[in-house]
């Protein structure tokens, strides 16, 4: 039986948690607040909280495999995921469900150990097939009943820290 690690930290959600290997994400409302935000000159920008980003980092450090899984393809997303050193991106994928197929059959990864993290209606194909589901406090409808954790911050304001601290809360606690 697993030590749980926090108090805070629900066991249903220990052990769902105490299985995954990877954490896949969406980018527009989970990593970011989903505005688009153009340059004068027509450049596409998005803003990333810096929290989410040292999540990811202790992540990574602690094991845990990160990708990403986005319908919306964009240069700001590929410069991101480099610096983050993520190497598996699905961008421009409509249909995440196949994409997420493909990630968990490169490295041969069950459902039981893939967590992942969207906030609409084309997340819930992956939402419904993963071992932990979760979802931005302003999530879709459909994506909140999908997950099995709602965060307590919006997209781009903390919603990847806060699942990502309870990961590795839970990786630490089983040594």
């Amino acid at each position: 039986m697993n030590a749980f690690p926090s108090a805070s930290i629900n066991p249903q959600l220990f052990n769902r948690l105490s299985s995954i290997k990877a954490f896949l994400l969406d980018v527009d409302g989970v990593l970011t607040d989903d505005a688009v935000r153009l340059t004068p000159d027509g450049i596409e920008t998005k803003v990333f909280n810096m929290m989410d980003t040292e999540s990811i980092r202790a992540a990574q450090k602690n094991g845990v495999h990160i990708g990403i899984i986005t319908s919306h393809a964009s240069e700001a997303v590929l410069a991101r995921a480099r610096e983050l050193d993520i190497h598996d991106i699905y961008h421009g994928s409509y249909d995440k469900a196949e994409a997420y197929r493909e990630f968990k059959d490169l490295y041969d990864f069950t459902d039981e150990e893939v967590a992942f993290m969207g906030d609409g209606i084309l997340d819930l194909g992956v939402l419904k097939q993963v071992g932990f589901a979760a979802t931005p406090a302003n999530g879709h409808p459909s994506a909140r009943m999908a997950a099995h954790f709602v965060s307590r911050h919006r997209g781009g304001h903390g919603a990847v820290r806060e699942v990502l601290t309870m990961l590795v809360q839970v990786r630490q606690a089983q040594g």
